[in-house]
């Protein structure tokens, strides 16, 4: 029986100068994911893979010991589809921030999900830009003062739950990091779901959102009941819009859509990763010049 405890951790962890402030939601997220992981028997540092953009969020693969990798601001999602698409043995979780996926990122966010490829897409969402220092990111609330929406932001806050849904997302769920039980059994269900899996996860910005704290997630938030249908999407959607008290949990569940990989025809009849097979180096030359 292999040891499951800390096989994701850095043997050097306690020596670490961890870039986040204290009291920031990124240590109960890192925390979580960890120990998800380890209850997961099926995952291995081998064939895991991290992949995160720029940001406080992104940092996360830093403090793991497994492959990983760091990509461009907003291009998280390119990067982690590429890895499933041309290796699908492997779980590939894609995590980086509200500003990084639904901003920058947006129009990736958007199509990822129409092509249901098998990946967990985590989105950490503090309502703010925490690491350029507090400025209003997608998600933050009508309203809020930032050192750059000084008179407050004027647009609607982006609906992610709701655009999931509507867009074909197989696998939509919001968790809070205050609450790590569920938040842990939220992931695994997700990166276990067979399709493109969203987690929208509150973290709170302690240092530069005052706003939207642990106590405001507290307060604000309710858990979905046991008799709550994830598989009913127009209640699903009717959730999504929920404002005063946000529910938690998994919202929506679509199972047995094929994903993208599954219908590629190079997997049809050899389920070998692409980096397992040979060149045929005369087929590739023919192929170049047919397209002359």
């Amino acid at each position: 029986m292999i040891e499951r405890k800390n096989m994701f951790s850095l043997e050097n962890e306690k020596e670490l100068d961890i870039a986040w402030c204290p009291g920031c939601g990124n240590f109960g997220i890192l925390n979580i994911l960890k120990k998800a992981l380890e209850e997961m028997e099926e995952i291995t540092p081998n064939n895991f893979v991290l992949v995160s953009g720029i940001g406080q969020a992104a940092k996360i693969p830093h403090y793991f010991k497994n492959n990983a990798f760091n990509g461009l601001h907003g291009r998280t999602l390119p990067v982690a589809f590429a890895i499933k698409a041309t290796n699908p043995d492997l779980y590939v979780v894609a995590e980086s921030g509200d500003g990084d996926m639904y901003g920058e990122g947006g129009n990736h966010f958007i199509h990822n999900m129409r092509r249901n490829i098998n990946i967990t897409n985590i989105v950490h969402d503090n309502r703010v830009y925490g690491l350029t220092k507090g400025q209003a990111s997608p998600t933050s609330q009508q309203g809020m003062v930032t050192p750059v929406q000084v008179n407050g932001v004027i647009l609607n806050p982006f609906n992610p739950i709701a655009v999931a849904i509507a867009n074909g997302a197989t696998f939509v769920a919001r968790a809070f990091v205050g609450d790590m039980q569920n938040t842990k059994e939220i992931i695994k269900k997700a990166i276990r779901h067979n399709g493109y899996a969203l987690i929208d996860l509150f973290q709170p910005c302690v240092t530069f959102n005052k706003i939207n704290t642990y106590a405001w997630f507290n307060e604000h938030t309710y858990k979905l009941g046991e008799d709550y249908d994830p598989s009913d999407k127009m209640q699903a959607l009717q959730i999504a819009f929920q404002e005063d008290k946000i529910p938690l949990g998994i919202i929506y569940e679509e199972k047995g859509k094929p994903t993208f990989e599954e219908q590629l025809t190079i997997y049809k009849q050899n389920k070998d990763p692409l980096f397992k097979r040979s060149i045929d180096l005369n087929k590739l030359e023919g192929f170049i010049n047919s397209m002359r």
